[in-house]
């Protein structure tokens, strides 16, 4: 795989592993793709250098780490000007309970996922949030149950 190429099939199946389990040792995943180790793990760091892996993590149970509450929130910005919008995004980037955020198209601008361990942490936490600058609006949907809840991308063949 060189820069600008197009994957082949040995480097989508190393990426498949390892987004399922990034701590198996190189010798188990040149295994299951066919390789002697030396060339997995040459494929295995250019696709680290390259940015398909942007880091190996361990995924951790979020309810034994006493957080049970998960909130999504929709957010509506009252400023659109990009310096504003940029700061918002620094801003609520860097606070620790926010899990994901995306900016949208569409009837919200932006959509968090929160996880806290209560209601009173997030409302702690949404004090914070709406005191960053002034927004049209702030919608919190408590998740209930989590159903799926998947880190691995669908990788095509």
């Amino acid at each position: 795989m060189s820069e600008g190429k197009a994957l082949d099939a040995i480097d989508k199946r190393i990426l498949q592993i390892v987004q399922i389990d990034a701590s198996l040792a190189i010798g188990e995943i040149a295994h299951k793709v066919g390789l002697s180790q030396t060339p997995c793990w040459k494929r295995l760091q250019r696709l680290e250098q390259s940015g398909f892996i942007k880091r190996r993590i361990a995924i951790l149970d979020q309810a034994k780490l006493g957080l049970g509450l998960t909130v999504f929130v929709a957010i509506v910005v009252g400023e659109h000007a990009a310096e504003t919008q940029a700061k918002f995004a620094s801003d609520v980037s860097s606070m620790r309970e926010v899990m994901d955020l995306y900016r949208m198209a569409g009837d919200v601008d932006y959509i968090l996922r929160v996880v806290v361990p209560d209601t009173a942490s997030f409302d702690s936490f949404y004090k914070r949030l709406t005191a960053l600058t002034p927004l049209k609006s702030v919608t919190s949907r408590f998740a209930l149950e989590g159903i799926k809840n998947e880190t691995a991308l669908p990788i095509l063949s």
